[in-house]
């Protein structure tokens, strides 16, 4: 029985990743994650789980709009206009991760994690996370409080549980 919300919020993070493998291996789905402010967490959350091979193949970290570009196809005029840390962008983050690695799911993540770098718009905590396939994505913005581990924290946490709900939606 899938946990509601509130009790995904609850479990630590081995335990989510855990629950995430769970699920990947029962929907015989694979996952890929593209990551910015994170700098691989949630690639190392994932494996951190014994056996996780068997549904995470790749990961990306791109941190720099350059990389956003070579490596996962993101159009610089997305860039340019929206910004790195925009939903359009992580939209397209996460759509080059899967069709690059073959993967079915992923997830993608940039944010402004401080402690310099926020404007008015995007003060720092400012966090867009998106989730899906090559074909279709869900992005959404968070603003998490807090230094600069404790944003990069709860972005590798949302990601994992964004995944969770994904998996367990259908």
């Amino acid at each position: 029985m899938p946990h509601s919300a509130s009790s995904l919020a609850n479990l630590d993070l081995a335990t989510l990743a855990e629950r995430l493998g769970r699920r990947c291996r029962e929907h015989g789905v694979s996952v890929t994650a593209a990551e910015s402010c994170t700098g691989g967490g949630v690639a190392s959350a994932i494996t951190s789980v014994a056996g996780s091979s068997d549904y995470f193949d790749t990961g990306y970290v791109t941190y720099s709009n350059a990389a956003k570009a070579r490596l996962l196809g993101v159009p610089e005029a997305t860039i340019a206009q929206h910004g790195a840390v925009s939903r359009e962008v992580v939209e397209a983050m996460v759509a080059g991760a899967c069709r690059d690695s073959g993967a079915k799911l992923g997830v993608a993540i940039s944010g402004v994690a401080g402690p310099d770098g926020g404007t008015p718009e995007k003060p720092v905590g400012t966090v867009w996370l998106a989730w899906g396939s090559e074909a279709r994505q869900r992005a959404e913005r968070f603003h998490f409080p807090g230094d600069r581990r404790a944003v990069r924290e709860r972005a590798v946490r949302e990601a994992i549980v964004g995944l969770i709900r994904y998996l367990e939606a259908d």
